[in-house]
């Protein structure tokens, strides 16, 4: 990182600083996006950034920063009159991050949603050639939505926003979860989206053996 990058706050100051908005600010959300899933995907970007190749370059503060950031200003949870697009940038400055620190976060931030890289999957791509901290902190947050926590988080989803079914959680396993592993972007990313997808695979059998009976007809019959 050169100078002109530095924050004007300390690292670890910025860094627990973020931590204690973050803290507050996601304990408006429900258990799926709470403070919890923030500190199991820093953890995981953790992980991946440390068993990743040195090259491409990355700064771990970035990602560090972008993993405990990336839920500030999510769409499902947008507060009147704030801003996702510059919501991240203006919080690192007033905390004293140095304006071009702020910029990559809040760029990266914006491209970690599902949805986004869904619409334009060349924009993603470009964005980690730029910002290489982005494939990290992206594979680290799909890598919570799957696995057994994954199960969990999506019923927590369904039950705390939705008035859905639980056979229309099922569904997005299909729609959504199942898919998570082929983008991930990271051979660590990659190896634990693996195991996790199998995780889901085995509960999505149990449960189409137990809603059989529904139907009259259990699948081992």
């Amino acid at each position: 990182m050169t100078s002109t990058e530095q924050p004007v706050q300390g690292e670890g100051n910025l860094v627990e600083s973020v931590t204690e908005y973050v803290k507050s600010y996601m304990a408006n959300y429900d258990g799926s996006h709470d403070f919890n899933h923030i500190q199991r995907v820093v953890g995981l970007a953790k992980h991946i950034h440390a068993h990743l190749p040195e090259d491409p370059p990355r700064d771990g503060q970035v990602v560090v920063l972008s993993a405990l950031l990336h839920d500030v200003g999510d769409k499902k949870y947008l507060k009147p009159g704030e801003d996702a697009s510059t919501l991240v940038y203006e919080l690192l400055l007033s905390l004293g991050a140095a304006e071009q620190l702020a910029k990559t976060v809040q760029t990266i931030c914006l491209g970690v949603s599902y949805s986004s890289e869904i619409k334009d999957p060349a924009r993603v791509q470009d964005l980690i050639k730029s910002h290489p901290e982005l494939a990290v902190v992206q594979d680290a947050d799909r890598l919570d939505a799957i696995g057994s926590i994954g199960i969990g988080r999506v019923f927590t989803f369904t039950g705390a926003r939705t008035t859905r079914s639980m056979d229309d959680s099922i569904q997005h396993f299909h729609d959504k979860l199942l898919k998570l592993e082929s983008m991930m972007k990271t051979d660590v990313g990659r190896t634990l989206a693996r195991t996790k997808t199998e995780r889901m695979q085995e509960f999505l059998k149990w449960w189409d053996e137990e809603a059989a009976f529904s139907t009259g007809l259990p699948s081992s019959a």
